[in-house]
């Protein structure tokens, strides 16, 4: 089994608890309009082809900087279109006792995805807008796919973090943050909620692709 793989990050500080080592897989089925990585989008542009055992591999070399504390974190691009690698390099990861966290929109489920969340101790999910309207005009996804994800999320009580990107004009209003609040709410597996400030860091690589950035129109976030 193979895996087409992005990039690999060694010293990944903000995905997950402690020091991460990384992996951003190939490949996303949805198009949101702040993504900051349009070049995960498609599969056949991946940068790696690796097999787990090779990856698990590279991993272990970083295992003294990130220890205990930290772990492995999958990303992407979605990582759910590539559950059957990710769940064995989970795998490895798990006998050898090191941390796993999924980084994920939770717009895939399937009974690959169910096997992937077996051998998972972490979920960060991005809850991308808070009503079906705007997740299907702004991401081409569904809000409801994702509340079914987390309600699996839930049942398998797997410990998650919820992030959910600010954008300025759009998605920063009262009503807003009302509507998240009650689509969070009860949901015992939630640790914490993320709330991430909107950045343009991203524009040179729409540039470098020849595609417009859909939310060039909006201010960043503070």
């Amino acid at each position: 089994m193979k895996g087409y793989i992005h990039s690999l990050q060694s010293m990944g500080t903000v995905d997950g608890p402690g020091v991460r080592f990384v992996v951003f897989m190939q490949g996303c089925p949805l198009r949101c309009g702040y993504c900051h990585n349009p070049d995960t989008w498609n599969m056949e542009d991946y940068e790696i082809e690796a097999a787990p055992e090779e990856v698990f591999e590279k991993i272990c070399r970083f295992r003294n900087y990130f220890g205990e504390d930290g772990g492995v974190t999958v990303s992407g691009g979605e990582a759910l279109m590539q559950s059957e690698f990710v769940t064995a390099l989970f795998t490895l990861c798990r006998d050898a006792r090191i941390h796993t966290c999924l980084d994920t929109s939770g717009c895939i489920w399937n009974e690959k995805t169910e096997g992937l969340l077996g051998v998972t101790d972490l979920v960060l999910l991005d809850v991308k807008m808070t009503s079906e309207e705007d997740y299907a005009r702004y991401t081409g996804g569904s809000l409801g796919q994702t509340m079914f994800f987390l309600e699996q999320l839930e049942e398998r009580r797997i410990p998650t973090w919820i992030r959910h990107v600010v954008v300025p004009g759009l998605n920063d209003g009262k009503e807003d943050r009302r509507r998240l609040e009650r689509l969070l709410h009860g949901f015992t597996c939630i640790e914490r909620t993320d709330m991430l400030p909107f950045r343009k860091l991203c524009k040179e690589k729409y540039e470098k692709l020849g595609i417009p950035f859909p939310f060039d129109v909006y201010t960043e976030g503070s």
